[in-house]
């Protein structure tokens, strides 16, 4: 786990020293356990590292003959690579089998590669540059073209601070963080910098991209057709598979734990693996808030918890602890989700981190095995009450900005009519849907953002090829069944851990932003109609009336949240102002 960043010039160009130390020292959060260069002619790579497996002869970049290559993430069947394709190995990373199959498969050097990465190779002999990103986009990876060629880097603030692009918003991608939380597709809300897509693979030849390869994280085709008793013998046998390979360091490790069923099924594995390895019991975090009213997990992780004899520790977040942090925490989301769960995520991290380098955590579930409500209502015909997942934005039933947003869905349009290919179900379209862009561009920007910025490792075993293929093509009835989603992963807990109670009604995991901000909007939402960000898309007095009653509709919680992030990303990410003091404080300062 780390952070890369390089420079793919034209021949006879030669890399700045000065742009390189910028790029590493702006990623120096990823890698605070060392950093590498390698300068070849018109090409530099940049890594920082987080020491997690082979922590003696880990260090990057590695080399293989004319190739040499950084890496950000975890190849988890590095082991299994090496002994299959009889790689001879100078070190004990998991990042170089992946640079001996370059060398022997080319392009298609990542097929067979499980786990979160990005990758990024300079072949001399060849004259190539090559970047690569897992199928699911766990791992970040950005691009932009620069003066005399491409920079890349594992954040975009990196490109910026290093001067290689300019923090222009884009409109149309501003439109879609207000109204979804997150942004879709290739291009970010940055001018000029894109993403490496989810699953691509890219050649650069003299400074320009000249192949382009693209790996599914879903297989193809519509659902197989399985009895429940096969279905959940294939989903045993993946998850005991994922779950043991997400386990692999050279250093502790625990998990993320709330009351779902997402991270109880991984509770459920990790516990049955380390007794039958007699290694120590599971250590989970949960978060909850000390606010009346608002939903708590904490109870029943605790009790998930003693079922399996695990370690638990739970960390209480106040309302004072998020205005205190709340300035450093949206700083840390330079490709913009306000997604309010990076509230919880962020302090987790910050706790775990006195104790373990890695977490496992559940996210992925919903996706893979269909547990979100939007799921069921795409599966209903219109005349049935059916209805387009994210059919509706935050502020279509809040009237504060200057102008409706426009072509905010034409990205999730895209993604739907490629979603939904042939043979696929209705429920399959969805969740295809949410994997190509909700997943990688929202929850999991978040948990590495979050996680990163405190030096701990997020590690996602649902989001597996192994489970993708035990759970994508299930037949719907084994997903959906009523009212009731994630059907057969909780048929799969009820046998494995009855105390998640799997069956029981979902009470569902919020953030009591709404009634936050409410209680301080008298002196929050002036601040916030003030930011050049704001004022510029958002009527001042209508913000101010917004803030001061955000606690009482959801709709206008969830726009005053979105404004707020809006407000302090823009403040730092944009006008390059330092997050200093709570988030009065950072928003009051000139």
């Amino acid at each position: 786990m780390c952070g890369l960043a390089g420079l793919a010039l034209r021949q006879g160009l030669t890399p700045d020293g000065t742009v390189l130390e910028a790029l590493t020292r702006a990623l120096a959060h990823r890698g605070p356990d060392g950093a590498g260069h390698h300068v070849a002619g018109s090409v530099a790579l940049a890594h920082t590292r987080l020491a997690i497996i082979d922590l003696v002869t880990g260090d990057q970049p590695l080399f293989a003959g004319p190739a040499a290559l950084v890496a950000n993430g975890e190849v988890y069947n590095y082991r299994e690579l090496r002994e299959a394709n009889q790689l001879r190995c100078a070190t004990a990373s998991d990042c170089e089998p992946p640079l001996h199959l370059w060398r022997r498969d080319g392009i298609g050097f990542a097929e067979g590669l499980r786990g979160m990465y990005a990758i990024a190779l300079q072949d001399r002999a060849a004259r190539q540059v090559v970047l690569a990103r897992d199928p699911f986009g766990i791992k970040p990876l950005y691009v932009a073209d620069v003066p005399g060629g491409i920079a890349f880097a594992s954040e975009p603030q990196a490109l910026i601070a290093a001067g290689l692009v300019q923090p222009r918003v884009r409109a149309a991608a501003r439109a879609e963080l207000l109204q979804l939380q997150f942004t879709t597709g290739a291009e970010t809300i940055f001018e000029g910098v894109t993403r490496v897509l989810p699953g691509e693979t890219i050649v650069i030849a003299d400074g320009a991209v000249t192949e382009r390869r693209r790996r599914a994280a879903l297989p193809e085709g519509g659902p197989e057709s399985f009895t429940a008793e096969q279905a959940l013998a294939r989903l045993d046998a993946a998850l005991e598979e994922s779950v043991l390979l997400h386990q692999r360091s050279d250093v502790p490790y625990g998990m993320f734990l709330s009351g779902g069923i997402d991270s109880a099924a991984v509770l459920a594995m990790m516990a049955r693996l380390n007794a039958q390895g007699g290694t120590s019991p599971v250590l989970a975090f949960t978060a909850g808030f000390d606010v009346p009213g608002a939903a708590d997990e904490r109870a029943q992780a605790a009790a998930l918890a003693r079922s399996v004899g695990a370690r638990h520790v739970t960390v209480a977040v106040t309302e004072a602890m998020v205005w205190r942090e709340l300035p450093r925490i949206v700083a840390a989301m330079d490709d913009p989700a306000a997604d309010y769960a990076i509230i919880p995520t962020w302090f987790l991290a910050q706790r775990a981190r006195q104790e373990v380098k890695v977490v496992l955590s559940g996210e992925g579930g919903d996706e893979l095995f269909g547990g979100y409500g939007r799921y069921r209502a795409a599966m209903r015909p219109w005349w049935l009450g059916g209805k387009a997942p994210r059919a509706h934005g935050s502020f279509d039933r809040v009237d504060v900005l200057r102008a409706p947003p426009t072509g905010w869905r034409d990205g999730i349009g895209a993604a739907e009519a490629s979603a939904a290919s042939a043979g696929r179900t209705r429920l399959q379209a969805a969740q295809a849907l949410d994997i190509a862009d909700w997943l990688p561009n929202d929850l999991l920007i978040k948990l590495d953002r979050c996680l990163m910025a405190h030096g701990v490792e997020g590690r996602t075993p649902l989001l597996d090829s192994g489970v993708a293929a035990a759970a994508f093509r299930l037949p719907d009835a084994l997903k959906v069944q009523g009212h009731t989603g994630k059907w057969l992963l909780r048929q799969w807990l009820a046998q494995h851990m009855p105390a998640a109670a799997p069956f029981a009604p979902k009470q569902g995991f919020t953030v009591p932003v709404g009634a936050w901000i409410e209680r301080v909007g008298d002196r929050l939402g002036p601040l916030v109609a003030a930011q050049p960000g704001v004022a510029e898309v958002a009527r001042p007095d209508r913000v101010a009336s917004l803030f001061r009653h955000a606690g009482g509709d959801k709709h206008k919680g969830f726009a005053a949240w979105h404004l707020l992030f809006y407000a302090l990303w823009h403040r730092r990410h944009v006008e390059g102002r330092r997050s200093e003091g709570d988030v009065f404080e950072a928003l009051a300062a000139r």
